[in-house]
């Protein structure tokens, strides 16, 4: 019984797989036709299955480009760069919708010790720096025997200064692992949906107008009440917004 539950489930798989191709194509000969609207039905269509990929991200967010739809263009072009953050045809064309925004916010530089530390975390991901650590764990360990059992003491001087160095590459690299999922963590995007959204200085609808907000700008939610999310933008000013007026990014 449980042996056919499991052959149905990837026949299942494997159909719906070959479905979600087919709309997918689908689509792409929409958008090429200049049926946009009709396009992005068949890519959310695909979406609405579970499957998740830069690809269809990034036609979905082209076909909304090309509506001059804001807000969802931006969104789902984030969405393709989390997947793939270092292809250039996303980085570029997120510039060209960020030029349909309202909302000209300064973005605050980072300064001194703190850039330099954070360019360092940012080297790489928690999982390669997780990697480096076990990485230099072995190397230590490896090192550490040919010192013990070496005769030679130029051999032992060499294995045991680079024992060092590998006990260090694992210490740094378990610390900024660390460092990088705390990061991680406390990275939660959004985009504006709403045209324009009044933001306030506390979390209900009779506070204080702090300042407004445009479709397609990206915040930074910090915390959330009841049905407001506290945003930070790239100034560094923060405050309350509605949550139904933004959508998190990390939500898939």
């Amino acid at each position: 019984m449980r042996v056919i539950v499991i052959l149905l489930f990837c026949l299942c798989s494997v159909f719906t797989n070959a479905q979600n191709d087919v709309l997918f194509k689908e689509g792409n000969t929409l958008y090429n036709s200049g049926k946009y609207a009709e396009a992005i039905q068949k890519y959310e269509t695909v979406l609405k299955t579970g499957e998740h990929s830069s690809a269809l991200y990034f036609n979905l967010a082209n076909a909304h480009y090309k509506l001059n739809n804001v807000a969802p263009s931006i969104y789902y072009y984030e969405k393709a760069l989390q997947l793939s953050p270092n292809d250039k045809d996303i980085k570029n064309n997120i510039g060209f919708a960020q030029n349909m925004t309202i909302d000209a916010i300064d973005t605050v530089p980072e300064v001194g010790f703190s850039r330099i530390a954070n360019n360092v975390v940012n080297t790489f991901s928690t999982d390669s720096w997780a990697k480096l650590a076990i990485a230099g764990v072995l190397l230590f360990v490896l090192l550490f025997l040919m010192y013990h059992f070496s005769q030679a003491t130029r051999q032992k001087r060499i294995a045991f200064i680079v024992s060092i160095f590998g006990v260090f590459l694992a210490g740094f690299s378990l610390v900024m692992a660390f460092q990088k999922s705390r990061i991680e963590k406390k990275n939660n995007p959004a985009i504006v949906f709403a045209q324009e959204s009044r933001v306030k200085v506390d979390p209900n609808k009779s506070s204080e107008e702090a300042f407004r907000l445009h479709e397609g700008t990206k915040v930074q939610v910090l915390e959330n009440y009841n049905d407001w999310y506290k945003i930070e933008i790239a100034d560094k000013t923060s405050g309350w917004i509605p949550q139904e007026d933004v959508k998190l990014l990390n939500e898939f």
